[in-house]
């Protein structure tokens, strides 16, 4: 057994030693097999790194296609940003200083027929959304419908019927002129698109107190018939979840103390909790709400600003709202009704750019005093 073992140690030397003598004179042939499967498998491996690459880029582009596809359900009449008027002779440290900042005007219509979203419906809600471009901070500023302003073809009344009159492109051009700003694009919501992005995004929380909840329980009634969405009415007051005829029936309600003012404060609640549970939601929601909504939505953004503006939407937080006019009365003004009237406009619309854009030595242009001074002149404030 033992000179078994031994021829074969004998023999695994002679072995090793002739793959040695091999290897002096040139490759073996296990050695060549052995490198030309390494080639192969480096070969195999950049066919998959660029099969995966490729599918990589089918995925991009389809998924693009389809966003695409999504963005163009959204109504886009034609609203030339650069059309819109501006205050040219606004100071130049003004113009300077909003460079920094979007500024956004949210409409949402009192219209009772989905889809009419151009003029001949009044504004019920105006928002102004001011981002800083910088920091991603969205400050949310509402302008009271009944205000007294400057419809920008020098005829005054509430500012709502600027939409009316002459739609998106006359209601952000009457912005611009009373309040000195820079307003080129806009986005308009009805009844129904509210109603639906807050279902499918399984309601939000909001604190109802005593007051509100018989008027809202009253508003829900139309609010289902003009969205077609049946609900439920609140039993008790406190933190809850609304659904979307309940949440559009609040943003409704100026019945309670403080009026139309508070009214607007619910408007800038409700955008607030849709905003940030829509952070929350998973993908399957958001597209939900593309395909429900978008055609609910009229914007002057075109496709390609709207894909480049949305990665960074995910970063933006509401830090603070607003009303305007921050100094206000009401009276009633001849041929006009009941208005809200700045006291004193010029004043007003200083405290705005400081509010928005940190600009403490704003000034306002000869436009807005003039507007400012006609507003004393028929109201008598």
């Amino acid at each position: 057994m033992a000179k078994e073992t031994m021829k074969k140690t004998g023999s695994h030397r002679k072995t090793s030693s002739s793959k040695r003598s091999s290897s002096a004179k040139g490759a073996s042939p296990s050695s060549g097999k052995k490198g030309s499967s390494r080639k192969r498998a480096a070969k195999k491996k950049r066919r998959f790194l660029i099969f995966g690459l490729e599918i990589l880029l089918l995925v991009v582009l389809v998924a693009g296609f389809y966003v695409v596809r999504q963005l163009d359900r959204i109504q886009k009449p034609t609203v030339d940003p650069e059309k819109v008027e501006v205050n040219e002779e606004r100071p130049e440290e003004t113009v300077k200083t909003m460079s920094g900042y979007t500024n956004i005007a949210l409409f949402g219509l009192d219209t009772r027929v989905a889809g009419q979203l151009g003029k001949g419906n009044r504004s019920d809600t105006i928002i102004i959304a001011s981002i800083n471009n910088d920091t991603k901070e969205v400050k949310l500023v509402s302008v009271y419908r009944d205000t007294y302003l400057d419809l920008t073809n020098g005829k005054f009344n509430k500012c709502n019927g600027a939409y009316s009159a002459g739609g998106p492109e006359q209601a952000m051009a009457m912005l611009n002129k009373n309040l000195d700003l820079d307003i080129k694009y806009y986005a308009t919501v009805d009844f129904a698109a509210l109603t639906e992005t807050v279902d499918l995004l399984g309601g939000i929380y909001i604190d109802v107190d005593e007051s509100e909840i018989s008027h809202l329980n009253n508003y829900t009634v139309e609010t289902s018939k003009v969205t077609g969405v049946s609900t439920q009415k609140l039993t008790q007051p406190g933190l809850q979840l609304l659904d979307g005829v309940q949440a559009t029936s609040y943003c409704r309600i100026r019945y309670t103390a403080g009026d139309d003012f508070k009214r607007t404060e619910r408007q800038r609640e409700v955008v607030m909790e849709i905003v940030n549970t829509a952070k929350q939601a998973d993908i399957s929601q958001i597209n939900e709400i593309i395909n429900a909504v978008f055609p609910k939505i009229a914007t002057n953004y075109t496709n390609e600003e709207i894909l480049q503006m949305a990665p960074e939407m995910i970063g933006y937080d509401i830090v603070d709202t607003q009303g305007f006019p921050f100094d206000r009365t009401s009276a009633s003004v001849s041929g006009k009704g009941d208005c809200v009237v700045p006291v004193d406009l010029a004043n007003n619309v200083k405290q705005l750019h400081e509010y928005l854009f940190g600009n403490y030595s704003f000034t306002p242009s000869e436009t807005v005093q003039s507007i400012s001074d006609q507003i004393t002149k028929d109201t008598g404030f």
